[in-house]
């Protein structure tokens, strides 16, 4: 699918502010199932642009306004062509494998040394009762050892994924006005409502107490066909998490959505959780009374 995106971010300051210093996480990513065919940013009032890789390898642009302004804007504009995620090569690899061998690995010194970072919790993920009772309530299939009460999987952990994710979608309603920004995995369990953010972090936070390595991701989930027109800004910005599937690699899944992860999707990039990947953050010297907009259209165009 080949989709042209607009993502306006616009600061209205009460009062001149001045040495406004701003870190945008905007470029989309290029790999196996998206390129990014061109990209664009502006800033207003002008600066020049740093760009730089971050320790995630998401594209970073940083910029400085040092003058007095009463308005930062910040205009991105992209095209990218996507392909669906899920490759027969890969069907073929999860039916060869052998799903304790990959509950295995997930436990061996190698996974949890190269994959330490998206298995230790942070301030959004942190592995509370709450997270540990709704993780044990995931609908699964397992047998009981011959010598043991321990319950040893016979599922994949694929299989336990789609079902963790299925769950919390059945289980929560999406809300944008019963939480925040600063929301924490084990209290949308108490909400029993939220948005994308909330539902990506109680995901990642019940795959790390599971063992399995998660990560956020923000992007884009166009849907504008699908509701007769383009989509407005929450259908179109979005977070959902990679999951790490020996043998496999890093598969995408989407708890608000109970669809399967396709070309609608477009990846901006990933972190621990969402402070490691905010679209714009930055600091300034001046009033705290700001206005923000956020406007973002995501449209389908013909290949040619």
């Amino acid at each position: 699918m080949k989709l042209r995106i607009s993502h306006i971010t616009t600061y209205h300051y009460a009062q001149p502010v001045t040495d406004s210093v701003n870190e945008i996480r905007l470029t989309p990513v290029t790999n196996e199932r998206q390129s990014c065919y061109n990209h664009t940013i502006s800033v207003e009032p002008n600066a020049p642009l740093f760009a730089y890789e971050d320790s995630f390898g998401n594209r970073v642009h940083a910029f400085s306004v040092n003058q007095a302004h009463t308005h930062l804007t910040i205009r991105t504009s992209m095209t990218v062509v996507t392909t669906e995620s899920f490759q027969p090569e890969s069907k073929r690899k999860m039916q060869n494998f052998k799903p304790t061998e990959a509950w295995d690995q997930l436990q061996s010194d190698a996974i949890i040394d190269r994959f330490i970072e998206f298995l230790l919790p942070t301030t959004y993920t942190e592995a509370t009762q709450e997270i540990i009772q709704f993780m044990n309530e995931v609908p699964s299939i397992g047998i009981v050892h011959d010598n043991t009460e321990e319950i040893v999987p016979v599922y994949s952990v694929y299989d336990w994924l789609k079902s963790l994710s299925n769950h919390i979608h059945t289980n929560f309603a999406y809300d944008p006005e019963a939480t925040t920004v600063s929301t924490k995995a084990y209290e949308l369990i108490e909400n029993q409502r939220g948005v994308c953010q909330d539902f990506a972090h109680l995901m990642i936070a019940i795959c790390r107490a599971k063992g399995i390595p998660a990560r956020y991701v923000s992007g884009y989930h166009f849907v504008g066909d699908l509701q007769g027109g383009a989509a407005d800004f929450e259908q179109a910005s979005h977070a959902w998490v990679e999951a790490y599937i020996p043998e496999l690699g890093w598969y995408s899944f989407d708890p608000t959505n109970k669809t399967a992860f396709d070309d609608r999707y477009v990846k901006l990039g990933h972190g621990r959780d969402y402070t490691d990947i905010v679209p714009v953050k930055g600091i300034y010297r001046g009033t705290s009374e700001q206005k923000l907009v956020v406007t973002v259209d995501v449209q389908k165009l013909q290949s040619k």
